[in-house]
This record gives structure tokens, sequence and C-alpha cells, in this order.
């Protein structure tokens, strides 16, 4: 049984989708047409070095998920058996199941990217380290005291991410570096996919009530619950994913457990491809 995957914010980079804009130049120019302005230019050529920004990274990032999920849709005759996406990428795995059409995710995407970009005073950085575990990460935290960070990605044995307010991710650093964990801070504004989003994901709320939504035709594993989609289920887990972590280790595993034997990275780079390689032999 096969998964398709999508990438999330980032795994952009300049040159994405150089092969795409040509093959399918309607759905390019209806993006632009959304967002007011080129995002083959954006992607391939980032005059203004935007790439990077929030606000542009994802709708960016959802087009070319978007339209590789389209050219591999004109190559191949068989659909994925499940689908599943990482943060932004869950949106293209709705995409691809038929929850809402291209432009509606289109919409949506953008004004989450304008949301998670405009909230402040946060942080966030990755955790690096195999002798790292779940349990370790909190009571680093619990002792530090760092009572307003919590774990908001569990990507990998190995590799997780943490937010919340921003001084206490800087004073947060040297407790593991002490425990020889790699410590990154990431280059954001605030704290992604933690209940500090709670205001932004209040205001997300109010904006989906314009879209009706489909149940998906193929599975989606949420990000939230590492299960499928229930019905009628699609606005809820979306609001509830900009304050809830992502559990991928947990989606990888159940995948696996459902016969999921083989998975396809669907959109630039190969991050997801590298996290199931070692979840897979964890």
């Amino acid at each position: 049984m096969k998964t398709f995957v999508f990438p999330g914010q980032g795994s952009q980079k300049k040159g994405m989708g150089h092969d795409l804009f040509d093959q399918f130049p309607d759905v390019a120019a209806a993006a632009d047409e959304i967002l007011g302005y080129s995002v083959k230019e954006l992607c391939l050529e980032d005059p203004h070095k935007r790439l990077g920004d929030t606000e542009y990274t994802q709708p960016a990032l959802y087009l070319i998920n978007a339209l590789s999920w389209l050219e591999n849709r004109a190559d191949e005759t068989d659909p994925p058996d499940f689908l599943a996406g990482h943060s932004l990428g869950e949106y293209n795995a709705l995409f691809a199941a038929g929850a809402f059409d291209f432009q509606t995710g289109l919409l949506m995407v953008r004004e989450r990217g304008r949301l998670m970009a405009g909230a402040k005073g946060g942080g966030m950085a990755a955790v690096i380290g195999m002798d790292m575990t779940n349990e370790k990460i909190e009571k680093i935290l619990m002792e530090g005291p760092f009572e307003n960070i919590s774990i908001t990605n569990y990507n990998s044995p190995g590799q997780w991410v943490i937010s919340g307010i921003k001084e206490e991710i800087i004073q947060a650093g040297p407790f593991f570096k002490k425990e020889r964990a790699k410590f990154i801070p990431l280059k954001v504004s605030g704290a992604f996919h933690s209940p500090y989003m709670a205001e932004a994901a209040l205001e997300f709320s109010g904006f989906l009530e314009k879209f009706a939504f489909a149940d998906p035709s193929i599975p989606v594993v949420s990000n939230v619950s590492a299960r499928p989609y229930e019905s009628g289920a699609v606005k809820k887990m979306l609001i509830a994913q900009m304050t809830s972590p992502v559990m991928w280790v947990e989606t990888v595993r159940y995948l696996m457990g459902r016969g999921a034997d083989e998975f396809y990275e669907i959109g630039p780079g190969k991050v997801l491809t590298g996290l199931e390689r070692r979840i897979k032999g964890a």
C-alpha cells in the first residue's frame, strides 16, 4: 500500500517548481491572480528575498506541492491508499483528497500564512540528538523551569521542535546543549503549533466560515490526531492544527500499522523521506 506525503514549511528553496510552471500555466495564473504577485518569479528568482518569509513561503509551497500532485496524477493511474502532509502540507493532502478545490486551499493558506507571520513574541527551536526522548525533553523543560515551552513537532526519533515565549526559548538552549543535543533556533516570529497561536486560530476559524468542505475521498491522516479525518471534521481539524503539535512520528507509525509500505514525497526536497527512514529504523 502506498502513501503520498506533502512537505511543509522548511522545504522551500529557490528554484523549486522550475519544471512545473510551464506544465500547468492555468493553475499558476490562478495563483497569481489570488495572491497578487508572480509565484513563479518568487520561487525561481526570489528578487525581494521573500521566499523564507512565512507569509510568502506558505502559498508558494502550497502551489508547488499542488503542481507536483497534478504532475504525478498525469503520469500515474493508481491513486495512493493514504495521504498525509506535514503542517502546511496537510492542506495539499486535503486538496488531493478532494476536500476542497485548489483555489479554496490557496485562499486558506494565504490567510494562515498571514496570521502565523503576524504572531509576535514567540520562538521555536529544533532539538536534535539520538540520546533525547520525549520524556527527557519534557524533564529538561520542567526542571528549567520553562513552563511556557512545549514540544510542538514530533518529527522523528532524535528530532523535535519546541515552541514558546522567545526569551525562554533562548534561555533553554544551554540546558539542551549540556545534554549534548543540538539546539537550533528557528527564524520565526511566533510559537507555531502551540497554545500561543490561540488568538490566530480564533481569527482563522472565523475566516473558514465562508467555505464548505467535502469529506476526503482518500484517507488523510491528521497531524493533530495521527488518525484519518472523520466525516465533517475538516474545518475543526484545520483550526486545531494551529495550536496542536505535529504528531509526525505517530502518523508514520499509524500508516505502517495499516500496511503502508511505500511512501512518496510529493513536493520539493526530501525532508519527509529522511524522517520516514529514521522512524522506520527506530
